[in-house]
């Protein structure tokens, strides 16, 4: 069994829900040599999310975000931790809704994601600046490790 862990920089990008799958597979190179295993990502904010979603079309993600900012509104009065900006708390209670960890099966050297799946960072903030991902590898390479 093989282990390796990475933290991954994702840039910085705008409120919304954003396709990352390409960013995190070129920051795992690794990836290519297991045969089987798990790719857990952990994002370390608690202002942002993961999710696994729709990677074609780009309404489903634009019809997600404006879902999210009806469900959880700024300017809510019955909000109390305000100092941050009216973005902030609903970012808290979306980040909490959504998640922020994904585990992902390793098959063949790739994600063994689903045709129409891809991985979202939702951006809960106006401009919440670079996220951070924990990546953690397990499994068993081409070599029998």
């Amino acid at each position: 069994m093989n282990w390796l862990q990475r933290e991954i920089l994702l840039r910085a990008r705008p409120r919304g829900c954003h396709l990352v799958t390409r960013e995190i597979e070129q920051a795992l190179p690794e990836l290519a040599r297991y045969r089987v295993g798990l790719l857990h990502l952990f994002l370390q904010h608690t202002s942002a999310s993961l999710a696994l979603n729709e990677n074609a079309d780009g309404d489903v993600r634009r019809d997600m975000d404006s879902h999210l900012n009806v469900l959880v509104p700024e300017d809510s009065p019955h909000f109390l931790h305000t100092s941050e900006g009216p973005d902030d708390m609903p970012a808290h209670i979306k980040s909490a809704l959504v998640g922020v960890s994904l585990s992902i099966p390793l098959r063949d050297g790739r994600m063994a994601l689903g045709t129409w799946q891809g991985i979202w960072l939702l951006e809960h903030r106006h401009q919440g600046g670079a996220r951070r991902l924990v990546a953690t590898l397990q499994g068993t390479t081409g070599h029998g490790g």
